[in-house]
């Protein structure tokens, strides 16, 4: 027995010793979109506050893993093993159309907790698209959300609309991805709280 365990330590040793020098293993690496642009609003859009709640995301869309397709039209999704964003896009996108209402100078109160009993401007979004395309020697990214907002208590949404973005990517590596992916993103938020402000006023 006493010379069964040495060898079973070195043998362990050895083990380890060769998974941490396997080569090819890539590692898995987490992405952020940029901080947002949005252009401040000439007045706010409700003086009630304003309710976001997550993103509702289906399949591929629920999960963290960054989406791409060899298809032009991105009919053939597939999901990358080792690119990944840091929150699942539900969330990660709730939090950046938090930010950007609060930016733009929306509403004095913006978040993503209010009890049920409180009026207030409640948006609500579904993902689409949300992955890069390959378009010749290149990419683009495609983004598309389904978005709506509605008071309280109302019998007719104030506002239901479907937006999409396609965009270039000037580069192959995957920081220019995300960095197209935010542009994207902006321009769709940008284009509903405008939509938002019209609809608001009528």
């Amino acid at each position: 027995m006493t010379g069964i365990r040495p060898a079973i330590s070195s043998m362990l040793a050895l083990l380890l010793a060769a998974c941490a020098s396997a080569p090819g293993i890539p590692e898995t690496v987490y992405h952020r979109l940029p901080e947002p642009e949005i252009a401040a609003l000439p007045k706010p859009l409700s003086e009630r506050p304003v309710l976001v709640e997550a993103f509702h995301a289906d399949g591929l869309h629920s999960d963290q893993a960054l989406i791409y397709s060899t298809d032009p039209e991105g009919r053939s999704l597939q999901a990358y093993h080792y690119q990944r964003w840091v929150d699942p896009p539900s969330r990660m996108l709730q939090r950046r159309l938090i930010q950007s209402l609060r930016d733009s100078g929306a509403a004095a109160v913006v978040t993503d907790r209010l009890a049920a009993r409180v009026d207030a401007l409640r948006i609500q979004g579904r993902i689409e698209a949300f992955d890069r395309l390959r378009q010749g020697e290149g990419w683009q990214v495609r983004v598309a959300f389904s978005l709506r907002a509605e008071y309280s208590g109302a019998d007719l949404p104030l506002l239901m609309k479907d937006y999409r973005v396609q965009l270039p990517v000037d580069g192959d590596a995957m920081a220019d991805t995300t960095r197209s992916t935010g542009a994207a993103v902006d321009q769709i938020f940008a284009q509903f709280l405008r939509d938002l402000a019209e609809a608001s006023a009528q």
